[in-house]
């Protein structure tokens, strides 16, 4: 196991970018890489509360982690500090012991420069993810996060 660490510079306010990670409707926009589309199947956005979420490939070709093409993860947000940190521990739901474990996300939003520095760390990433893959993924959700609430009346 390993962990990533990411970062984006948002032109919006940390109340903005913190919506964005709380409401399922935003995290389906936004937290998908490119060539994927999002499913939010559960999203109860409190401490201790749970969500399922599935992303599937476009193309016919990547194979997912849960299915053919699809990457499915549940798990609970742990800690919810509005507008500085949103803690969530989640697992691949998958029969290969290979992807098999409990991640952390931890994403921290910093007042910077007129915006907000995010910052997300996964801790506890198997092994048979490749880093390379799970920075790039987060590096698209991010660019993806900035377009949405740069984009947004919060500004």
């Amino acid at each position: 196991m390993y962990s990533t660490q990411v970062s984006q510079h948002v032109n919006a306010p940390p109340s903005a970018v913190y919506q964005a990670l709380v409401n399922a409707d935003m995290i389906a926009k936004w937290r998908v890489p490119a060539d994927m589309s999002s499913q939010v199947h559960e999203f109860d956005a409190r401490e201790g509360g749970s969500f399922r979420i599935s992303l599937t490939y476009d193309a016919p070709g990547p194979t997912g982690k849960s299915a053919t093409h699809t990457d499915t993860y549940h798990g609970h947000f742990a800690e919810l500090v509005p507008n500085e940190r949103v803690v969530e521990v989640f697992e691949f739901e998958t029969a290969d012991p290979a992807l098999r474990g409990t991640m952390t996300m931890t994403t921290t939003l910093t007042d910077a420069d007129g915006g907000t520095d995010v910052v997300i760390v996964h801790d506890g990433i198997p092994d048979a993810v490749p880093a390379a893959d799970n920075e790039t993924g987060t590096r698209m959700a991010l660019a993806n996060l900035a377009a949405l609430v740069e984009a947004s009346p919060y500004l």
